[in-house]
């Protein structure tokens, strides 16, 4: 690991504490820590995510941004038994990955797992659709918030970029319309990536309506 502009030793005198797991060659939020295996300009620590994780301390980070990456982690339990260590009651996260009907997924062998709407209702608490899933027992304090369908094509694909918008207006449009789209449509009309907004709770409630509010920053 190669804490390139020493931030862990910083964290103490650091509030709020934002990171960007995966971030590459872009990072989308100029305030965040940059976590990548490979360096970049922006990366701020260079190493395995899980040898990186371990450095922080618990309760410590307020928000967790990632974009296409943990398609590419092969262990995501471990991964989320980390962000519930280090993310503080009240904290978010944003997870953007490949929808698991993108036909483009599965030409990138560097890909390992799929992704859809009820992905992480399987490693929360409580979850915003009808359909409910199992936990398995494993109680990580996480509530699946909010979880939209990004339909879109890449370029020079501009004309069928703009119809898939119109898609995906449609069918976020609620919950029923999104649980409709992925049980019967979605490999008539794929859907190119899935966004997850995830809060960490301070335990585990016995209701629905006991869980805490979500941060402002989804709303």
């Amino acid at each position: 690991m190669i804490d390139k502009n020493n931030v862990i030793g910083c964290l103490d005198n650091k509030y709020p504490v934002t990171i960007e797991l995966g971030c590459g060659s872009r990072k989308r939020h100029p305030e965040a820590i940059g976590i990548d295996i490979l360096d970049a300009p922006c990366v701020d620590i260079v190493g395995d995510i899980y040898e990186v994780l371990v450095c922080f301390k618990t309760g410590t980070v307020s928000q967790v941004y990632s974009y296409h990456f943990i398609e590419h982690i092969p262990d995501l339990f471990l991964l989320m038994k980390e962000l519930e260590r280090i993310v503080k009651p009240g904290g978010s996260i944003e997870l953007v990955a490949p929808h698991f009907s993108n036909p483009y997924f599965y030409s990138d062998p560097t890909h390992q797992r799929f992704f859809g709407l009820y992905t992480f209702c399987y490693l929360s608490t409580g979850s915003p659709f009808f359909r409910q899933v199992p936990t398995y027992n494993m109680n990580l304090k996480f509530k699946t918030e909010k979880v939209d369908l990004i339909f879109k094509s890449a370029p020079p694909f501009y004309i069928r970029h703009g119809f898939k918008l119109l898609l995906g207006t449609f069918f976020n449009s609620c919950i029923y319309m999104k649980e409709f789209y992925e049980e019967n449509l979605c490999y008539i009309f794929p859907c190119y990536e899935v966004r997850y907004l995830i809060s960490r709770i301070s335990g585990v409630a016995e209701s629905w309506d006991d869980l805490p509010k979500f941060s402002t920053i989804f709303q």
